[in-house]
């Protein structure tokens, strides 16, 4: 009698998915992931000095316009840069590629700087669906005259205590080779 009590509440499953319109897994909500950190900092939560401390195998930072300040690994041709405010707080993170190094360097592993969930500059455009589900939206971009793919992210959904955009670029798929990551930025709650 026990097997027909499980056996009727597996039918009875059943039943409720079928008249859901479809399979559980049709059922299941799309993936969606938030990230709070990207090459080991939070926008809106670290300061600069954080930034500092973090790179320091990098160097101190160059000052750019404004309250920005850079990073640049040579070796992997990429760059940190980092906006704050006026009292130093991180507001935007990005990392992105910084072509033209003249470094001469035999070091292949991946650079130190990735989201909390682990996406890097170079990585597979299908990594980043993986990752963080459907972007809320995909647009035409281009970077110094490159033709690139914009992917938004609004994580508004998961609290004013969480960085709240993300925005990746992507190279376009072009004859079957993949599309890949060229520039990762997350901004903080702040904007």
């Amino acid at each position: 009698m026990r097997f027909w009590g499980r056996g009727s509440a597996s039918v009875l499953a059943g039943c409720v998915f079928a008249l859901a319109g479809g399979t559980p897994a049709q059922n299941a909500p799309a993936k969606r992931a938030n990230e709070t950190t990207l090459a080991g900092l939070r926008p809106g939560r670290d300061n600069l000095a954080r930034a500092v401390e973090v790179n320091k195998r990098f160097g101190s930072g160059k000052q750019l316009q404004g309250e920005q300040t850079a990073w640049f690994d040579v070796c992997r041709d990429l760059s940190l840069t980092i906006d704050s405010d006026k009292v130093k707080k991180i507001e935007v993170i990005r990392v992105g590629e910084w072509p033209g190094s003249t470094a001469d360097c035999t070091n292949s592993l991946p650079g130190p700087w990735k989201t909390g969930l682990g996406l890097r500059v170079g990585d597979a455009t299908a990594k980043v669906a993986e990752l963080y589900g459907k972007p809320d939206s995909r647009s035409p971009s281009t970077k110094g005259g490159q033709p690139l793919e914009l992917w938004y992210y609004a994580f508004d959904w998961a609290g004013a205590d969480v960085p709240q955009v993300m925005e990746v670029l992507c190279t376009q798929e072009t004859e079957g080779k993949p599309g890949r990551v060229v520039e990762i930025t997350l901004a903080g709650p702040s904007l």
